[in-house]
């Protein structure tokens, strides 16, 4: 599609010749769809590079300041956009992690190599007491990804015993004598990671019959009741949900899917190049940038097919979907160790979380939780802190996830989008330009708009119909560039601020006017009558 301005393609900045689109979205306020898991909004965590060392685990010892060895303003931070939940130990590296060898005294705990990131030498001072102390300080729900690659049933069984149980079980009293007297509530359990890979390098049959295995010593003790995680697909790999499906039902079953594991995984990586040049994380042109929202927005479409194939074995929507890795993955920071995965994060990455979050809100009937990769230092990270300096950086991805609170366990809304110039051709494929989605809890809306044109401003009226508008305000993320990010000598150059907003007469119902500018991602708040 063409556009009415130059485009510099080196920083991906509008001209002040792009004129003004208009568009329309429409939004049933009265007609409520699916519940929006706030587990929508989780987070990862791997042991994997400076993500745990460096990031959140300083050690007691350490100058920064922080609670039992855990770094608190990470952990200051990520309460303020109310990480609901936190995977962890990984990932690749947990399927060679043995949990007995990160309890008890620090300096008593065996070392390990950590083979598959970077090929260091992990110390095992951050385990299992310190990851729950993590979660409780951040009020995060844990994610426990269980060793199948490398691992035991046995190994897997009791640790849930040791997290879970009560009583004076062999595990409950070890737990005690390593200072926890009180068992943790522990629900979400991942049983391998990529189970096609670094997990084992097997069949989806052979998986199938070990996620049974595993998940049948997966224990319920007292009131904790686990939510037990298959390890699923990678990107459209639809065969392997097929065979996990069936594992536990069949078509036309009548009383549904086998209660053996509660949900099934895949994960999806916005990577535009090539897998051996990824492309740089600050450093593209805008055909760079445009090829990347391509990638984003087939996420809908992965949702769309693996929930189809579940659909069919379980119409009633009992198994959850959970994508349990998902961002950007770019080529490293020059002059970092490639098996850390640090790379920086601009208002593009930011752009990337909005149109994700967007397919999730409209897919919460079957998705029910997804966890960015990673949390800090890594990937698509949340935070980013200096080695040298030890300042904080908040990233605009993290502004993203900061602007969508009021999603967290709202209901979903219809949205339909009336745009027919936003779109774009882009090497044959069509990019829809305009992303938008809508939640309501009690008597306010929050609506999400995206528009990714880099050129041209959008001028949008949110046709609001069913409810009356009694209120409402406006929030904006964007920059001159999409290259902009944060450091720590410009921490604020990528920032949320309040943005104009005009309530207008609609013959149907009430009317928004929101000026959307090119590369932004703005959040509209309505107070309903």
């Amino acid at each position: 599609m063409g556009t009415d301005s130059d485009t510099d393609t080196g920083t991906g900045t509008a001209t002040a010749t792009a004129r003004t689109v208009s568009a329309r979205v429409v939004i049933d306020l009265d007609i409520p769809g699916a519940t929006i898991s706030r587990h929508l909004y989780g987070h990862f965590a791997e042991h994997l590079g400076r993500c745990i060392y460096g990031g959140f685990w300083v050690g007691v010892d350490s100058e920064v300041p922080n609670e039992g060895g855990i770094r608190r303003d990470v952990v200051d931070a990520l309460r303020d956009i109310r990480i609901p939940n936190l995977r962890w130990p990984g990932g690749c590296f947990a399927d060679e992690y043995h949990w007995r060898d990160g309890i008890g005294p620090r300096e008593d705990r065996p070392r390990m190599v950590n083979s598959n990131w970077g090929d260091v030498v992990e110390d095992n001072s951050f385990g299992t007491h310190e990851f729950l102390a993590l979660c409780e300080m951040l009020g995060a729900e844990p994610y426990v990804n269980g060793n199948v690659g490398s691992g035991t049933v046995r190994e897997m069984s009791e640790w849930v015993e040791y997290l879970t149980r009560g009583g004076d079980s062999p595990m409950a009293l070890l737990r005690r004598a390593n200072g926890r007297d009180e068992p943790w509530r522990v629900p979400f359990w991942g049983i391998g990671n990529e189970a096609w890979g670094c997990g084992g390098n097997m069949r989806a049959e052979a998986y199938a019959d070990l996620a049974r295995q595993y998940a049948t010593y997966l224990r319920d003790h007292g009131d904790n009741r686990l939510y037990r995680i298959a390890a699923g697909a990678a990107d459209d790999d639809y065969r392997w949900t097929e065979t996990m499906m069936k594992s536990i039902s069949c078509i036309g079953c009548g009383d549904g899917p086998k209660d053996i594991y509660q949900a099934i995984s895949f994960h999806y990586y916005t990577i535009p190049g090539p897998w051996e040049d990824k492309g740089d994380a600050t450093r593209f042109s805008t055909d760079d940038y445009y090829a990347t929202m391509v990638k984003a927005r087939r996420i809908e479409e992965l949702i769309r097919g693996h929930a189809a194939v579940m659909d069919v074995y379980d119409p009633a929507k009992k198994i959850g979907l959970v994508l349990d890795e998902w961002g950007t993955w770019w080529n490293v920071e020059a002059g970092t160790n490639a098996g850390f995965l640090y790379q920086q994060n601009t208002l593009r990455d930011a752009l990337v979380a909005s149109v994700h979050f967007d397919a999730f809100h409209a897919h919460a009937d079957r998705l029910v939780m997804a966890n960015i990769a990673q949390t800090v230092n890594v990937l698509q990270a949340m935070i980013l802190t200096d080695p040298n300096s030890g300042a904080l950086v908040l990233t605009p991805s993290y502004h993203v996830f900061q602007m969508n609170v009021g999603h967290h366990d709202a209901t979903a809304l219809r949205v339909h989008v009336d745009a027919p110039e936003l779109h774009r051709d882009v090497d044959g494929k069509r990019l829809d330009l305009l992303s938008a989605s809508a939640s309501t809890s009690g008597d306010s809306a929050l609506i999400s708009l995206t528009n990714l044109d880099a050129e041209r401003p959008l001028s949008v009226l949110l046709d609001l119909r069913g409810r009356t508008v009694t209120g409402q305000s406006a929030r904006i993320l964007t920059a001159d560039s999409l290259q902009a990010h944060n450091t720590a000598a410009e921490p604020n150059a990528v920032a949320v601020r309040d943005h104009e907003v005009e309530l207008v007469d609609q013959p149907y119902g009430s009317g928004v006017r929101v000026e959307v500018p090119p590369h932004s991602y703005v959040t509209v708040s309505v107070t309903l009558g």
